[in-house]
Protein backbone atom coordinates (compact mmCIF):
# COMPACT_ATOMS: atom_id res chain seq x y z
CA UNK A 1 0.00 0.00 0.00
CA UNK A 2 0.95 3.27 -1.08
CA UNK A 3 1.79 5.89 1.98
CA UNK A 4 2.04 9.82 1.86
CA UNK A 5 4.45 11.20 4.47
CA UNK A 6 3.87 15.03 4.84
CA UNK A 7 6.70 17.14 6.86
CA UNK A 8 5.72 20.06 8.66
CA UNK A 9 8.07 21.93 10.32
CA UNK A 10 8.51 25.70 11.87
CA UNK A 11 9.66 27.97 8.98
CA UNK A 12 10.24 30.67 11.34
CA UNK A 13 12.51 28.92 14.01
CA UNK A 14 13.88 26.94 10.35
CA UNK A 15 15.56 30.30 9.17
CA UNK A 16 17.23 31.06 12.51
CA UNK A 17 18.77 27.54 12.35
CA UNK A 18 22.88 27.68 12.25
CA UNK A 19 24.43 26.77 9.30
CA UNK A 20 26.73 24.33 10.86
CA UNK A 21 22.78 22.67 12.13
CA UNK A 22 21.45 22.99 8.53
CA UNK A 23 24.21 20.75 7.37
CA UNK A 24 23.77 17.92 9.99
CA UNK A 25 19.96 18.27 9.43
CA UNK A 26 20.33 18.09 5.55
CA UNK A 27 22.68 14.77 6.42
CA UNK A 28 20.00 13.54 8.18
CA UNK A 29 17.38 13.53 5.39
CA UNK A 30 20.10 12.19 3.19
CA UNK A 31 20.73 9.00 4.90
CA UNK A 32 17.06 8.45 5.60
CA UNK A 33 16.21 8.60 1.55
CA UNK A 34 18.81 6.68 0.79
CA UNK A 35 17.87 4.12 3.86
CA UNK A 36 13.75 4.37 2.21
CA UNK A 37 15.29 3.81 -1.36
CA UNK A 38 17.69 0.77 -0.08
CA UNK A 39 14.36 -0.72 1.40
CA UNK A 40 12.59 -0.33 -1.81
CA UNK A 41 9.79 1.76 0.56
CA UNK A 42 10.77 4.98 -1.08
CA UNK A 43 8.54 6.13 -4.43
CA UNK A 44 8.99 10.17 -4.06
CA UNK A 45 9.53 12.89 -2.51
CA UNK A 46 11.10 16.36 -2.33
CA UNK A 47 11.32 19.68 -0.17
CA UNK A 48 9.20 22.22 -0.54
CA UNK A 49 9.43 25.93 -1.35
CA UNK A 50 8.69 27.72 1.63
CA UNK A 51 4.96 28.76 2.34
CA UNK A 52 5.43 32.32 1.08
CA UNK A 53 5.76 30.97 -2.33
CA UNK A 54 2.63 28.96 -2.10
CA UNK A 55 -0.89 30.19 -4.33
CA UNK A 56 -4.00 28.33 -3.80
CA UNK A 57 -6.94 28.15 -6.63
CA UNK A 58 -10.46 27.85 -5.40
CA UNK A 59 -13.55 28.05 -7.99
CA UNK A 60 -16.58 29.72 -7.23
CA UNK A 61 -19.46 30.06 -9.28
CA UNK A 62 -17.19 28.99 -12.84
CA UNK A 63 -14.58 31.76 -11.54
CA UNK A 64 -11.32 30.96 -11.07
CA UNK A 65 -9.87 32.71 -7.59
CA UNK A 66 -6.07 32.75 -7.41
CA UNK A 67 -4.58 33.74 -3.83
CA UNK A 68 -0.95 33.97 -2.57
CA UNK A 69 0.17 32.85 0.48
CA UNK A 70 -0.79 29.99 2.21
CA UNK A 71 -4.33 28.38 2.94
CA UNK A 72 -4.07 28.54 6.74
CA UNK A 73 -2.05 30.49 9.35
CA UNK A 74 -0.17 27.92 11.28
CA UNK A 75 2.65 27.36 13.30
CA UNK A 76 3.92 24.60 11.16
CA UNK A 77 4.20 24.73 7.69
CA UNK A 78 4.40 22.04 4.67
CA UNK A 79 7.93 21.32 4.31
CA UNK A 80 8.03 18.49 2.37
CA UNK A 81 6.75 14.56 1.33
CA UNK A 82 7.70 11.39 0.85
CA UNK A 83 5.66 8.76 -1.06
CA UNK A 84 6.39 5.58 0.31
CA UNK A 85 5.31 1.35 -0.36
CA UNK A 86 4.66 -0.20 2.95
CA UNK A 87 3.32 -3.61 4.13
CA UNK A 88 0.90 -2.00 6.50
CA UNK A 89 0.35 0.91 8.24
CA UNK A 90 2.81 -0.78 11.06
CA UNK A 91 5.71 -0.48 8.93
CA UNK A 92 4.51 2.78 7.40
CA UNK A 93 4.33 4.27 11.19
CA UNK A 94 7.78 2.88 11.70
CA UNK A 95 8.80 4.66 8.86
CA UNK A 96 7.42 8.11 9.71
CA UNK A 97 9.22 7.92 12.83
CA UNK A 98 12.58 7.64 11.62
CA UNK A 99 12.08 10.77 9.46
CA UNK A 100 14.09 13.37 11.02
CA UNK A 101 11.34 15.62 11.35
CA UNK A 102 9.40 13.24 13.71
CA UNK A 103 11.68 14.76 16.59
CA UNK A 104 11.49 18.58 15.20
CA UNK A 105 7.99 18.85 13.75
CA UNK A 106 5.12 16.81 12.42
CA UNK A 107 4.67 13.98 10.09
CA UNK A 108 1.28 13.07 8.71
CA UNK A 109 1.14 9.54 7.78
CA UNK A 110 -2.18 9.29 5.18
CA UNK A 111 -2.57 6.52 3.14
CA UNK A 112 -2.88 7.13 -0.37
CA UNK A 113 -6.96 6.25 -1.58
CA UNK A 114 -5.83 4.87 -4.87
CA UNK A 115 -7.99 6.34 -7.68
CA UNK A 116 -8.89 2.97 -9.57
CA UNK A 117 -10.26 1.73 -5.83
CA UNK A 118 -12.12 5.26 -5.96
CA UNK A 119 -12.88 5.02 -9.02
CA UNK A 120 -14.81 1.71 -8.21
CA UNK A 121 -16.44 2.54 -4.92
CA UNK A 122 -14.29 0.78 -2.83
Amino acid sequence: MRYMLMIYADEAAMATVPTETTYQISAAYGAYTEALKKSGAWLAGDRLRPSQATTCVRMADGKTNVLDGPYADTKEQLAGFYMIEAEDADAAIAWAARCPAASTGTVELRPIWEMAEYMAGK
